[in-house]
């Protein structure tokens, strides 16, 4: 006979803080060991111990794994695809509580002990005896816990519905795992006769202001872009400034345009995108010397609702075009004060018209060796890269300097929305009058995730041309970083995010609301599937 393993909400409190015990920080030795463990774990489930091949792990590259976990009715197609991540950012700021970080229970008390170091807001939900503290509690080792207990509760009562559990390494850093399981999504979809109607995630509720404990629930994630420059200008000695030209001269005519552009913010629904703002902004000087720095990089965070990359190219072009143009004027304007001759007049190009160039000048097979060189540094990010991929085809090609070269650097996260899906739209109704009649608690709806997720790489649409525009701005696209667009595409089903509230993602203070992660959302989410597919 099959027993409940997680299904109150004490059991369901142990099964976190066993999770969040398996340390599985993005690109840790943690991280790779995870899988295995929660395939072991899920096999304790009968249902898995009778159909191990629903169970399976998927590669990702540097040796990480993602998991999926069927299960299956033999009478159903509709499939409800469960997405989570297991993997968490570093516990640096824990300073020497770093080995509680990931012991819940214990940390949490050991912050009583502590309230005088801690904020007056943190101190309050502390003493409250609301909130679980630890990384990963919020974000977002509650939401596989939750789908475990949804999947064991089907597997037992033999639900007439198709629940696949998809949970996945990397989400914090390039959503590796996302984008590396798609395909076996795709084949799961062929082999099993799946018919995939949601795609559920259960990222946390975050707190819209200081204090706010509203339970949002969300129809859609927002995009994420990363436009990237390199400043190529002239290099000179420091003792004759004049007959050069800093990168970071032309940088500052950029930097001050991109931050903060309200051209390049959308709003939809009511909802508007963050600001533009610069990630990180250097030169590319390996050492020091008196040889000025005349290459210098930008990488800028440009959030989105309905652009595409070509969208955002263009715009970026226009950005880059002004500031090219101010800088000139204020350049010129020195040479005249100074009584010198310009070097140059810094001029705009994409990477990809970088790339033709270089192509027609130097052969493709200068060019890719000169490319291969950079890929093989393994000290090296996909987005520094990108970056010295450029580079290295301007130092091969300096008579276009001075100049800003316009490019993309990963990662790339698509937005999705489902705010007009019928089905959609009846499970917000539904939530919302269960939460308010069951709990007494308000409910909303927010449209786009703010928080980024791996919705973003299903419910592919778009059109090509917009897509190309990425590909061929980002130097290091086909070789080290992918998107499977195409596949995207045959993944077709709405998306809704429905997760605990939690407080501090990413900081010391991280923490879960008790009653919201153990009490509130497995009636949520059981309801959900009950009402909407298993007694329709």
């Amino acid at each position: 006979m099959n027993t409940y393993q997680w299904n109150d909400p004490a059991s369901l409190r142990r099964l976190l803080c066993e999770l969040v015990s398996w340390e599985s920080i993005t690109h840790g030795e943690g991280e790779q060991r995870f899988p295995q463990q929660l395939r072991r774990k899920l096999m304790d489930l009968a249902y898995f111990a009778a159909h191990p091949t629903f169970l399976e792990l998927h590669d990702v590259e540097k040796g990480r794994q993602a998991v999926t976990a069927l299960y299956k009715n033999e009478q159903a197609t509709d499939t409800i695809v469960l997405i989570s991540h297991f993997d968490t950012v570093g516990t640096e700021e824990y300073g020497d509580l770093g080995k509680l970080a990931f012991q819940p229970e214990e940390l949490t008390k050991v912050f009583m002990e502590k309230t005088a170091e801690l904020p007056n807001e943190v101190v309050a939900d502390l003493l409250s005896g609301e909130y679980l503290f630890g990384r990963g509690t919020m974000d977002m080792k509650m939401g596989l816990a939750l789908h475990m207990q949804l999947l064991e509760q089907a597997s037992i009562e033999n639900w007439p519905i198709n629940l696949l559990l998809v949970t996945v390494p990397d989400e914090e850093v390039n959503s590796d795992g996302m984008r590396a399981v798609i395909p076996e999504l795709v084949r799961l979809q062929e082999e099993q006769g799946l018919d995939y109607t949601l795609f559920l995630n259960s990222e946390p509720s975050f707190s819209q202001e200081p204090g706010d404990e509203q339970h949002y629930m969300y129809t859609g994630t927002i995009g994420k872009i990363m436009p990237a420059a390199l400043f190529f200008g002239k290099e000179t000695h420091a003792g004759e400034p004049m007959d050069g030209m800093t990168a970071h001269y032309i940088a500052s005519f950029l930097t001050q345009q991109m931050e903060w552009n309200p051209s390049l913010r959308e709003t939809d629904r009511g909802e508007a995108t963050p600001l533009p703002v610069t990630l990180q902004q250097k030169d590319l000087k390996m050492d020091y010397s008196t040889q000025t720095p005349h290459r210098a990089s930008a990488l800028y965070n440009v959030f989105l609702m309905k652009q595409s990359p070509a969208d955002v190219m263009e715009a970026f072009r226009r950005v880059a075009q002004a500031a090219a143009d101010a800088c000139n004027e204020a350049y010129q304007a020195i040479c005249t004060r100074e009584a010198v001759e310009k070097i140059g007049h810094v001029t705009v190009l994409r990477y990809e018209e970088l790339l033709q160039y270089a192509n027609e000048k130097l052969g493709m097979e200068v060019v890719r060796t000169s490319t291969e060189k950079v890929l093989g540094n393994p000290a090296w990010d996909d987005r520094e890269k990108s970056i010295r991929i450029a580079d290295a085809l301007m130092i091969h090609c300096p008579e276009l300097g001075p100049a800003i070269v316009l490019l993309f650097a990963p990662p790339y996260y698509p937005a999705v929305n489902s705010s007009d899906d019928l089905l959609v739209k009846q499970a917000i109704d539904l939530m919302k009058q269960v939460g308010s009649e069951s709990f007494n608690q308000s409910v909303s709806q927010i449209h786009y995730f703010n928080g980024i997720s791996d919705l973003s790489y299903v419910n592919g649409e778009g059109e090509t041309d917009g897509w190309d525009a990425f590909k061929q701005n980002t130097p290091v696209w086909g070789d080290t970083y992918t998107i499977p667009f195409s596949l995207m595409k045959e993944l077709q089903a709405p998306v809704l995010n429905i997760g605990p509230l939690g407080k501090d993602a990413h900081q010391l203070t991280e923490r879960l609301h008790i009653n919201s992660a153990f009490i509130q959302l497995p009636f949520l989410l059981e309801t959900l599937v009950r009402r909407m597919f298993v007694e329709k």
